[in-house]
């Protein structure tokens, strides 16, 4: 590797374009999640095959990130490692999003749903080739325990900007109450939703790469090597049987399938048990924006004080509360009617709270993974942040994709038809799927979060692998002046 390193210290403008690139991904999770509800109650396919090909796309992308990680880790261009995939991935992913709730008039049953499919992959594995290398950056651009939890501050507070920014074009401009009905089914405000979601994706994505392109110059160089298969795998291999990407991985695993139990289901609750207008979602949803600003402002000084572990594992209990509770109220019978406005504040107060808890969690535990960066580095004598990062979230990815495809067959099990008014929908249904979901999603949190108590890189240990690379580095430097130095004729 080049001995070059990023700067101790980024300027301000490489933090804010470093988090501005993040508001194409929180971008595009909105819009994913109400892809299921736009092809199955808009354009009339059944939720449960809308469900499989979704499960299916993110199975394929999870294949896909390794591939990428692997890939950047190994170039070379005059661009660096990550740059050219970054401004490759800006016009295909806002196409795909664009076209993903703009189906071509005339499609119908089986070429309809090949459509969704198509444009669903194509979105994720496009946001994959940006999000991959983008992740792999803060390795280098913050080397220090603490700098690295705090550029993932920007990353993720602007990852919730961009998600606040799609609810409220969602929720307050296109998708409007139409004909007496809420805003969920004024089918022709999807369209128009995902061409700007599109454009803004492309625009954060591309700033996001020009102003992070001057940091190329301190970024690692690969040494040219030809390696045979066997020493790839065998790489590949040490990198992924780190004991602390492990226990990381399959916490992001658990995780990952309650992740894709909820996304299919969040609109489905907020509509038909809660009862909320698409003004009330909104207003709801970005409460998390709300929650965000003490949260970047926390997560480094907390895990500055008492170390990334502990925080996080407290951090992510207190978000299992803040995450079940409302649903476990309502079947307790203890919350408010449906759609009144104390429910709404209830909900509010609670996704905040959610919203807060889990960002500071999801900071630290992603300042985490860089920090195994140097351990695997010692072992391997590689940099392989984008295989690290892209292997983090392989399991998460594949579990997500494996349970996005539940919320389906679980809206089919309970009998939900298909286009109903929510004042029409038999109440009971609503409450079983609840009691499906609630149960489920708790153990897999608990569970999850109890993973990251064996995870064993700490501030000592982070500065210990630093040391012993930087020694690594000038005994090789001394080596090599040393072979080069011309002979004493003398001597």
């Amino acid at each position: 590797m080049s001995g070059k390193s990023a700067r101790a210290d980024l300027s301000f403008g490489t933090k804010l374009a470093y988090g501005v690139g993040s508001i194409a991904y929180g971008a595009k999770l909105q819009v994913l999640g109400v892809v299921l509800f736009f092809y199955n109650q808009m354009l009339g396919l059944p939720a449960h095959m809308v469900s499989t090909v979704l499960s299916a796309a993110i199975v394929i992308d999870a294949i896909w990130d390794p591939l990428v990680g692997q890939i950047s880790d190994n170039t070379r261009s005059p661009w660096g490692r990550r740059h050219p995939f970054m401004y490759a991935s800006a016009l295909p992913v806002a196409l795909c999003v664009i076209f993903m709730l703009n189906p071509p008039a005339g499609l119908s049953g089986t070429g309809l749903l090949v459509f969704a499919a198509a444009m669903a992959v194509g979105a994720r594995m496009m946001i994959s080739l940006y999000e991959i290398p983008n992740s792999a950056l803060v390795a280098e651009l913050a080397p220090d325990y603490d700098r690295r939890t705090s550029l993932m501050s920007w990353r993720y507070f602007f990852q919730t900007v961009g998600q606040a920014t799609a609810i409220s074009l969602s929720s307050f401009v296109f998708l409007r109450p139409h004909d007496g009905l809420p805003g969920q089914f004024n089918k022709a405000g999807y369209g128009p939703f995902a061409l700007t979601v599109g454009v803004i994706m492309f625009a954060s994505i591309v700033v996001s790469s020009l102003g992070t392109h001057g940091q190329i110059r301190h970024l690692r160089t690969p040494e040219r090597r030809k390696s045979s298969f066997r020493e790839i795998a065998r790489g590949v291999l040490l990198t992924l049987s780190n004991r602390n990407l492990v226990v990381l991985s399959v916490a992001g695993m658990l995780f990952g399938f309650m992740v894709g139990l909820a996304g299919g289901l969040t609109f489905y609750f907020n509509t038909y048990l809660w009862g909320l207008s698409t003004a009330q979602i909104g207003t709801i949803a970005l409460s998390a924006l709300v929650g965000a600003v003490p949260a970047v402002i926390l997560a480094p000084l907390l895990s500055r004080r008492f170390g990334k572990k502990p925080v996080c594992v407290a951090l992510f209990f207190c978000s299992i509360v803040a995450v079940t509770a409302p649903i476990a109220g309502k079947l307790a019978g203890i919350m408010p009617p449906s759609g009144s406005g104390a429910l709404v504040l209830l909900l509010l107060a609670a996704h905040m709270t959610t919203s807060a808890f889990s960002m500071m969690g999801f900071i630290i535990v992603s300042s985490m993974i860089a920090d195994i960066v140097e351990e695997i580095e010692l072992t391997t004598g590689q940099r392989s942040e984008g295989l690290l990062f892209a292997a983090d979230t392989f399991l998460q990815k594949v579990t997500t994709g494996v349970a996005a495809g539940l919320p389906g067959w679980l809206l089919l099990r309970v009998g939900l038809p298909v286009g109903a008014h929510p004042k029409t929908v038999d109440p009971h249904i609503m409450i079983h799927l609840a009691q499906l979901y609630l149960p489920t999603v708790t153990v897999l949190m608990l569970c999850s979060t109890t993973c990251i108590l064996f995870y064993r890189i700490d501030r000592q240990q982070h500065e210990s692998n630093l040391r012993r690379i930087a020694d690594a580095a000038a005994l090789a430097e001394t080596v090599e002046e040393a072979l080069h130095q011309p002979l004493d004729p003398a001597a």
